[in-house]
């Protein structure tokens, strides 16, 4: 790039991007949100003059990048957090997987405290979703939850790492060693979170993450699978390219140097490699403009993460005097969240409701979001389309989330005057009942 085309991106993002004045009360407070800056701009336009708008080199590097992150075999970069999801669960569907694929009626486990895009690939695929509760600090389930939703027809588990904050996946994965199931970890709302000083995706067969404008890190749009084994690593790029059995890139040709050499099924000997489908695929890539901010953004993923968590600990500390009214998050020991929001439950009993709290935050300029779709075993399309799926247990926690709990934003975008803000805000609320 010519320094003056990379004067002018610098000047734009001064100009209409750069820092602004924080004012109390009409500057908005958001629950979440991206971090840019100009060298993000700069990389998407140099990937935009480059002229290759597909996946190309960018995708290898990133891929590259994010699979050593979290000691995987491969990373596959996707249109979205929810198509990662979409092809973590196609790719468990392979016959090529053999007794171990996920068939329908197979049963799923995952938790109702949670967003569809996490079910809803289940349920296209005939799977049955199991929803069991979780705790109310931590927005989890428990490994003793996970026994009692337990049963031969189980396959798989497929859990998210609630709003950043880690579920204990040291202890899934040895249950779902010890009955031989998958295990899928959703991380597209907790990327930069650890557990054990690993990082979350780095303890499932396969992870999902997203890089959705709100998110972590962002690439406007986007997600990614990161897979333990080349041969699942070789089914999700499989599902995602058209279900297409040639392993070559986007851009590539004859890698294995038998293109013309194999004979598929019903399909003349030799026929292109490139034309020959072996799965029932999508076409999910993204483009190499996107993953050029996605490179930029996961160099400063540290940065954004350390900023989640001064925002949350800032928070934690200033609403510690309330907790007569509020259930504080935790993080359960042995982790350390990259909080994607600051999630709080009105507790039983308290002289107000959450709609009266959530009211006053509103017309204060603290943006709030409730937690996700509460309980997805009461969302309304689950009963008009009559999807199968069983719940394991009473979900008591997950209908007080539903009834009693939102966040707060403690994104990375956000600093100390706009933390202090939002306590403020709270303490006005609470003086009304000393």
């Amino acid at each position: 790039m010519d320094d003056q085309l990379r004067q002018y991106i610098d000047e734009h993002y001064r100009k209409n991007y750069g820092a602004k004045k924080f004012i109390p009360g009409e500057t908005p407070v958001s629950a979440s949100g991206k971090r840019i800056d100009a060298d993000d701009m700069a990389a998407m336009v140099e990937a935009v003059l480059e002229g290759w708008w597909t996946e190309g080199k960018n995708a290898t590097v990133f891929e590259k990048m994010f699979a050593v992150h979290f000691s995987a075999a491969s990373c596959i970069t996707t249109t979205s957090g929810s198509s990662a999801n979409l092809l973590a669960t196609a790719a468990l569907t392979s016959e090529k997987l053999g007794e171990r694929r996920l068939k329908p009626g197979d049963e799923v486990i995952t938790i109702a405290a949670g967003f569809p895009t996490t079910i809803n690939p289940l349920i296209l695929y005939g799977a049955i979703p199991v929803f069991v509760d979780v705790e109310l600090a931590t927005m989890n389930t428990t490994v003793e939850r996970l026994r009692q939703a337990y049963s031969p027809k189980t396959k798989a588990v497929f859990m998210p790492h609630s709003l950043g904050v880690p579920f204990d996946a040291p202890a899934v994965r040895a249950f779902c060693d010890q009955h031989k199931l998958w295990l899928v970890e959703d991380c597209c709302d907790a990327i930069g979170s650890t557990v054990a000083g690993k990082p979350v995706g780095s303890f499932g067969d396969l992870a999902t993450f997203s890089f959705y404008a709100g998110h972590h890190m962002t690439m406007g749009e986007g997600g990614a699978v990161v897979a333990k084994t080349k041969e699942l690593a070789q089914l999700v790029r499989r599902f995602r390219d058209w279900g297409r059995d040639c392993w070559c890139r986007t851009g590539e040709d004859n890698v294995c140097r038998r293109r013309f050499a194999f004979q598929f099924g019903q399909m003349p000997a030799g026929y292109d490699h490139k034309y020959i489908f072996t799965e029932i695929g999508y076409n999910l890539k993204i483009t190499d403009i996107q993953i050029a901010a996605g490179i930029t953004q996961f160099k400063k993923l540290p940065e954004f993460t350390a900023q989640r968590r001064r925002n949350a600990g800032r928070l934690h500390a200033g609403l510690l005097p309330f907790t007569k009214f509020l259930q504080l998050p935790e993080a359960p020991a042995n982790t350390v969240p990259s909080w994607f929001g600051f999630y709080l439950t009105v507790k039983p009993g308290s002289p107000f409701t959450r709609e009266e709290l959530v009211n006053y935050l509103e017309s204060r300029k603290v943006v709030t979001r409730l937690i996700l779709a509460g309980n997805l075993a009461k969302q309304p399309y689950l009963q008009t389309y009559g999807v199968p799926h069983r719940i394991a247990e009473s979900l008591d926690n997950t209908d007080a989330i539903m009834r009693n709990s939102f966040w707060v934003g403690c994104f990375h975008g956000l600093g100390d005057e706009e933390m202090d803000y939002e306590i403020s805000v709270f303490k006005e609320f609470f003086s009304r009942y000393p």
